[in-house]
């Protein structure tokens, strides 16, 4: 889904949640927001998507202080929630699956779309700390095989 320049990555997303679906919203940001998240300083720990009014917002993700920034911008402001911009089907969409059992929506990553700063979410469901486990193995056997093929010039 990403088709633009990638600004920042939730790294732990994929790792603590299975993804069911994916979707690239457009982001209310004010234009220093827009300036640190150039420079790579968005945080995405503990946020996540919630509908309030019939608009999402995303909660609880942090945007750092731009480097040329004055010092009269308040800290607090670095958490704000911030609007998405989604079309009403979408919305509808969103509502729906959030409301199920276990279902939750964590931004994935900011991505640059022509000269636009987008935000890539998912409807995720938490993984067992079992099924982290056994990805990790997958992942260290498929990293074992490709060190043996390597070694044996295959």
């Amino acid at each position: 889904m990403k088709k633009g320049k990638l600004l920042a990555k939730n790294r732990k997303a994929r790792y603590n949640y299975s993804i069911e679906d994916e979707y690239l919203a457009g982001i209310v940001l004010k234009g220093y927001e827009v300036k640190a998240i150039r420079e790579g300083k968005a945080d995405f720990e503990g946020s996540y998507i919630q509908v309030l009014d019939e608009n999402p917002y995303v909660v609880n993700m942090q945007i750092g202080r731009y480097s040329n920034q004055s010092n009269t911008v308040d800290e607090l402001d670095a958490r704000r929630s911030r609007k998405l911009l989604l079309n009403q089907k979408e919305i509808d969409e969103l509502i729906s699956k959030i409301s199920q059992k276990g279902k939750t929506a964590v931004p994935l990553a900011l991505v640059l779309v022509n000269n636009n700063i987008k935000l890539e979410f998912a409807i995720v469901m938490g993984k067992k700390d079992y099924g982290k486990k056994t990805v990790a193995k997958e992942r260290q056997i498929q990293k074992d095989l490709a060190k043996e093929s390597k070694e044996l010039g295959i």
